[in-house]
């Protein structure tokens, strides 16, 4: 009976079982070295070339390899062989030197640097800058935009308002609201020129002011409905007016919780002796400088998108005309915003995002 080629011993020192099954554990380690890992720890333990890999799913053949790589070289066999290739011509120090200009330095005439800048400052060429961007993970063209809510009551605020939307109160209603104030009635100084095939939609850059308008809105969270109106101002007489509206649209049953930002006509006396004659209205009022977490701010990103930017209107009529169709059309087929992130978790997000701030200096 054929047994094969008899296999040479393979026996595990102490230190080498402790590396190879430090390596197999390991998150960081790359998979294929830890997969080579317990190929070895398998053989170790007596088990065949065949038996190990229909264990760890391999092909028998690559056991083999790696058991007579580990025989001659040890652990030090278990890594990648150095690929060929020309030699590395940018040493480590010019890496580090572009990495450095590029966290702590600005070009003399610019605010960030560019491939071409940084390229002439430090002789490489701009593939190779573009290369070292890319391999640290750095877009020095790119910025974003960002604020941290400073409200001292920030955390009973988040928890507040994101309860609401993820168990909101029985035969309760709750509405985020707010205002747009000051859209404009632009038309363009010379007519569109309308999409073709070949040629995108074009417009003036320039246009003709028509008045101003200011939307009142009231989303409705688990419908997606929106109770609207225009106004042409934005005091608190104007809001008053609004929570009336409010009043006559939701069924007298039902309580009320609004979701408001801090602005001055939400709390003036005349809004606080409405609120008194109308105790099922409760207002929760989102944290300063967090507009983010009123769902309303969605609705109106989606109504500026979608309707307002590339709209031309000659008149404030045209523009309310406008907008209400594009209500109108959204509260016959309503879909409602899904929030899905609880107060810890966002809580959790702003902690993390502040320790990664926290050492900028700034």
């Amino acid at each position: 009976m054929r047994t094969g080629r008899p296999k040479t011993a393979l026996v595990l020192s102490a230190e080498q079982r402790a590396q190879l099954e430090s390596l197999a554990r390991r998150r960081s380690t790359a998979q294929s070295l830890a997969l080579r890992a317990r190929i070895i720890l398998g053989c170790a333990d007596g088990g065949n070339n065949k038996e190990v890999a229909e264990r760890l799913g391999v092909y028998r053949q690559t056991v083999g390899r790696w058991r007579a790589r580990f025989i001659q070289s040890g652990v030090d066999g278990l890594m990648d062989e150095p690929r060929p290739g020309t030699p590395r011509k940018i040493t480590d120090a010019a890496v580090e030197n572009a990495v450095t200009l590029t966290l702590e330095s600005k070009p003399k005439d610019a605010t960030h640097w560019s491939t071409r800048s940084l390229a002439k400052r430090t002789g490489l060429s701009r593939s190779s800058v573009a290369r070292i961007w890319r391999a640290f993970g750095l877009r020095p063209h790119r910025s974003e935009s960002f604020k941290l809510s400073t409200d001292p009551l920030l955390i009973e605020k988040v928890r507040d308002i994101v309860g609401l939307y993820l168990n909101p109160p029985d035969r309760a209603l709750v509405l985020c609201v707010d205002e747009k104030p000051q859209i404009q009635a632009l038309d363009r100084s010379q007519p569109i020129l309308p999409l073709r095939p070949g040629q995108i939609e074009r417009r003036t850059h320039d246009y003709v002011r028509h008045g101003t308008t200011s939307l009142f809105a009231a989303l409705n969270v688990k419908s997606g409905k929106v109770i609207a109106e225009h106004h042409r101002r934005h005091r608190s007489i104007e809001f008053r007016k609004f929570l009336d509206t409010i009043d006559v649209n939701v069924p007298q049953e039902l309580e009320v919780h609004l979701v408001l930002d801090n602005y001055g006509t939400h709390k003036t006396p005349l809004i606080q002796r409405w609120l008194l004659r109308h105790p099922r209205f409760h207002l929760h009022f989102t944290p300063k400088g967090a507009s983010w977490i009123n769902q309303v701010e969605r609705f109106f990103a989606d109504l500026t998108n979608k309707q307002i930017r590339r709209g031309a209107h000659r008149s404030t009529l045209e523009l309310e005309r406008a907008i209400r169709d594009y209500i109108d059309i959204k509260n016959r087929h309503p879909k409602p915003f899904v929030w899905t992130k609880t107060a810890d978790e966002i809580l959790a997000s702003i902690e993390r995002f502040c320790q990664r701030i926290s050492g900028t200096g700034h």
